[in-house]
C-alpha cells in the first residue's frame, strides 16, 4: 500500500512538473515570438538612407502618373514594408519585385504582401540595389536621395527606351523631370520616361518637298537639337523632344510651312510621317 502510494505520489508529481515545464516552454515561445516581432520605425537607420513610408495618396499618384497596368513589371528600388509594390499589384494589376536591404524589413514586406492577398503578383527581393538586376522592369519607383539616384541615372538611362521612372521627392541632377506630381495631400514625385538614343547623323527618305535630306541631332536626355539640311544645302536649326522612343521634332517646309515630324526611333532606323499628313511614310537611317 505503502509502495502504491508513493508510486501513485511520484506520477502525479511527474505528471504536475511535464505539465508546468510544457506551460513554461509555451510562454516562452510566445515571448519569443513577440521579441521576433519586427516593427519599424519612421526615420530609421538603412544602409543608405533612413526609412520614412511614402504617403498614401503620393503612391497612388506615382503609379497613375506612370500608367501602371497590368501589363507592367514594376521594380520599387528600397522597398521598406512593401507599400508600393502591394499597391501596384492590388490596384493597377501589375507584377512587382520589391529590392529592400534590411531582412527585417524585407520579411515584414513580405508578410504585408500576404496579408494583402497579392503574394501572387508580389516578389520582394532581399538584396542591394546596386547589384540586383532590375534592367526588365517596365517601371521603376524610387524614395532614395538625390546623390544615389544620381548614382543609379547611367542604369536607368541604358533601360529600354519608354520605361517610365517615378521618385518620391528627390530628382535626377541633369536630367530634368517629364512631370512633376504633387498630390494635395502633401509631397511630390517626378516622372521621367526613358528616351532612345538619336545623337548622331540621319538620312532621311520620303520627306515631303526634298529628294534628299539629311538630319544631324544632338541630344540631351529628352530633349533634342541639331540641323536639318536639304539636298539643295539649304538648312535650318529643329529642336525637338522624346517621348522614350517616340521623337517629335518641328521644322519648316520648302513652303516655309511648319511642320511636326513624329518617328518612332527602333535602333539605327526611325519610321515617321509628319503629324498633319500621317499616311505620309518617312524613314531615317542612321549614317555610319
Amino acid at each position: 500500500m505503502f509502495h502504491e502510494a508513493f508510486v501513485g505520489q511520484s506520477l502525479k508529481r511527474t505528471m504536475s512538473a511535464i505539465v508546468m515545464a510544457g506551460l513554461l516552454c509555451g510562454h516562452a515561445a510566445f515571448a519569443q515570438t513577440n521579441q521576433n516581432t519586427y516593427e519599424p520605425t519612421i526615420a530609421q537607420a538603412g544602409k543608405d538612407v533612413i526609412w520614412v513610408p511614402t504617403p498614401n495618396d503620393l503612391v497612388v499618384r506615382m503609379l497613375e502618373t506612370a500608367k501602371v497596368s497590368p501589363n507592367d513589371l514594376v521594380y520599387d528600388l528600397g522597398a521598406g514594408d512593401g507599400k508600393i509594390p502591394i499597391q501596384a499589384a492590388r490596384q493597377f494589376g501589375a507584377r512587382a519585385v520589391g529590392i529592400e536591404f534590411n531582412p527585417d524589413m524585407a520579411n515584414l514586406a513580405r508578410q504585408n504582401a500576404q496579408r494583402a492577398n497579392v503574394s501572387d503578383k508580389v516578389t520582394i527581393v532581399t538584396g542591394d540595389i546596386f547589384e540586383e538586376d532590375f534592367s526588365n522592369a517596365t517601371v521603376v519607383t524610387l524614395y532614395l536621395l538625390t546623390s544615389l539616384n544620381l548614382k543609379l541615372k547611367p542604369k536607368l538611362l541604358e533601360m529600354k527606351p519608354g520605361t517610365r521612372v517615378v521618385s518620391n521627392s528627390f530628382m535626377m541632377g541633369a536630367w530634368e523631370p517629364d512631370e512633376i506630381i504633387n498630390p494635395e495631400a502633401g509631397g511630390r514625385g517626378y516622372y521621367w520616361v526613358v528616351p532612345a538614343k538619336v545623337q548622331g547623323d540621319w538620312s532621311l527618305n520620303g520627306l515631303p518637298g526634298a529628294t534628299t535630306a539629311t538630319l544631324s541631332l544632338q541630344q540631351k536626355f529628352q530633349k533634342v537639337e541639331g540641323t536639318l539640311t536639304f539636298g539643295d544645302n539649304r538648312s535650318q536649326r529643329v529642336t525637338g523632344k522624346l517621348n522614350g522612343s517616340q521623337l517629335t521634332l518641328g521644322y519648316k517646309d520648302a513652303n516655309d510651312k511648319e511642320q511636326i515630324f513624329v518617328g518612332e526611333v527602333a535602333g539605327k532606323k526611325i519610321n515617321a510621317s509628319l503629324q498633319t499628313s500621317p499616311t505620309t511614310v518617312i524613314t531615317a537611317t542612321r549614317s555610319p
